[in-house]
């Protein structure tokens, strides 16, 4: 009998079964998650391939064969050739692919993309149909959506289908992802609507998703705008108040920086969407809730992902003047709950952003604090001639927490060189890594330089090495460290906290405990949380000789009283006993 990889055309091409499924009931709705693969999709024989062994052995299978005179021939070839490497992993043959540059002269580049299409339509395994879809990254034209939006249907193929059919069509390339990864039944009914062609449905699903953040992520917002063609939808009819309501909180969720892009910059229509969302803000009920996302817009303009939008010569100022002249909150706040901490944040955050200078200076560093209406991490944010230093050169995370970063006192320039880590990836630096610089002090100025992204296997992007006049480079770290106008009783609380450790660290060490992070809580962020480890206390009250330690978290409600009470209060009950022993610890 034939080894596996040697009888791929037994089986139907992968393009033909994914038809096949989909024409069986046309007016089905497109099914959750997509159709799986078939069995014959993936061989055995797999080898453990390293990353880069593994892109070496598909690209040596398919350069030889990018300019073959038939390329039917060449791909039922390549198809063997990559199932015997053993590779089935279709995102590492799909990127092994991409890289290969197509060739220049019109002729060889017709038999290239003929050769590719090949593997695309008639491919029976995924690591054949994925090396396709790579070559034709570059190569696709318009008669290839119907094939890749096909194949898209397929689970384990959209990832590279996403990547291919993109460029040539969003909004199907949207609706394929959709398709995949929604879960919740606002967003199910969304999908259907769109799969059956129904735009009166589609508007009416639109206006029913939901605004939890929980719900809707970056990615998912930037899909569903894509899918719905929300910038064109929004411009036929802009004083609609739902749908401009939606388009300002899908557009804030692209804005948030817990994802693995910043979703707002892979969104082709950002700034046309930002145009009409300004141009007709006014027309938002003048509530907490609307006025809280347009100050959101504002401050991404300001110093977020959005500042790198393709803006022309001074729109972006124009915009960004224009939302935080309409969030800017005029009276009391209102009764609900969330109210009055949300509009404090609107009055907070509206005298930093009219505080800021107006000719960006070399070096400027700024507090982001995340509408408390929509949590999101409290990020330091760095300017460079006003240009936001970590969307440009990172990516998938914000900025450390001023905790780390002002408040230790890490990013002054001493007379040895130290190494700061900036921003760390939304999933933590194990995931997907981090950014770290080398700060140094170069007699009258202070360089930034030797880049470092652990975790990337590509280099960074273009990131300079920058060099600060010293004098006014203090100068900065030294405002920077002494500036709470963007705290709140909490945070404040919980920063005077770490400085009463940090003088006093024997109130912790005594207990054989060690200090975690402090810090307002997540979700609900008028109470202080001071974390510590170490072992657990046993029966007889004193610490357990065994067993892993233990982390415990002290909550501390604000209770009105002003943040240096609150602290000085911790600070002493720290100092009178052990503080395993509180009763309202949780461990």
């Amino acid at each position: 009998m034939s080894a596996p990889h040697e009888r791929p055309t037994l089986a139907p091409s992968l393009y033909a079964y994914a038809k096949g499924l989909r024409d069986s009931d046309p007016d089905a709705p497109p099914p959750r998650g997509g159709h799986p693969l078939p069995d014959t999709a993936n061989p055995s024989g797999r080898r453990n391939l390293r990353y880069a062994e593994a892109r070496a052995a598909v690209t040596a299978v398919l350069l030889p064969l990018l300019d073959a005179p038939d390329p039917a021939r060449a791909a039922a070839e390549a198809e063997r050739a990559l199932g015997a490497t053993g590779v089935v992993r279709g995102q590492v043959v799909f990127h092994a692919a991409a890289a290969i540059e197509p060739p220049e002269e019109s002729a060889a580049r017709a038999r290239t993309r003929a050769f590719a299409r090949y593997l695309v339509r008639t491919g029976t395994i995924v690591s054949g149909v994925a090396a396709g879809l790579g070559l034709l990254s570059r190569l696709a034209e318009p008669e290839d959506i119907p094939y890749l939006s096909v194949l898209g249907l397929l689970d384990g193929l959209l990832a590279p289908v996403d990547l291919t059919l993109a460029p040539l069509d969003r909004e199907a390339a949207a609706l394929l992802w959709l398709i995949h990864r929604t879960r919740g039944e606002e967003l199910r009914g969304l999908v259907e609507a769109l799969a059956a062609g129904d735009r009166a449905a589609v508007s009416d699903r639109l206006l029913r998703l939901p605004t939890e953040a929980r719900d809707m992520g970056p990615e998912a917002s930037r899909r569903v705008a894509e899918a719905v063609g929300l910038a064109g939808l929004l411009r036929t009819d802009p004083e609609h108040p739902g749908l401009l309501a939606r388009a300002v909180h899908l557009l804030v969720r692209m804005t948030s920086s817990r994802d693995y892009h910043a979703e707002v910059l892979r969104y082709g229509e950002a700034v046309g969407l930002y145009e009409t969302v300004a141009a007709h803000a006014h027309l938002l009920p003048r509530d907490v809730e609307h006025r809280a996302r347009l100050l959101t817009l504002a401050v991404d303009l300001h110093s977020g992902p959005s500042y790198l939008l393709p803006w022309p010569p001074g729109r972006r100022e124009e915009l960004h003047r224009t939302l935080l002249d309409t969030a800017t909150w005029p009276g009391p706040a209102p009764a609900d709950p969330a109210g009055p901490r949300r509009a404090d944040w609107i009055r907070r955050t509206a005298r930093q952003l009219r505080a800021a200078p107006q000719d960006p200076p070399r070096f400027r560093i700024e507090v982001a604090v995340a509408d408390p209406g929509d949590p999101d991490v409290v990020e330091t944010r760095f300017l460079i001639d006003g240009r936001p230093l970590v969307p440009a050169a990172f990516g998938p995370g914000p900025g450390e927490s001023p905790e780390r970063l002002l408040d230790s006192g890490a990013l002054r320039a001493g007379p040895e060189p130290r190494e700061v880590r900036l921003a760390e990836a939304y999933c933590t630096e194990g995931c997907c890594g981090a950014l770290y610089v080398t700060v140094r002090r170069e007699g009258e100025y202070v360089v930034w330089s030797d880049w470092r992204w652990p975790g990337r296997l590509a280099e960074l992007p273009d990131t300079p090495a920058y060099r600060f006049d010293a004098a006014a480079y203090d100068a900065e770290i030294a405002r920077a460290e002494n500036d709470h106008s963007w705290t709140w009783p909490a945070r404040r609380t919980s920063r005077l906290i770490t400085a009463g450790l940090r003088d006093r660290p024997d109130l912790l060490t005594r207990w054989g405990l060690r200090q975690g992070w402090i810090s307002s809580d997540f979700a609900q962020p008028d109470t202080t949380v001071v974390t510590f480890t170490g072992p657990r206390l046993g029966d007889g009250g004193a610490s357990a000789a065994e067993g892993e330690p233990r982390q415990f978290l002290w909550r501390l409600p604000d209770d009105g009283s002003p943040p240096e009470e609150r602290a000085a209060a911790a600070l002493r009950r720290l100092a009178e006993g052990d503080p395993r022993r509180y009763p309202e610890l949780r461990g």
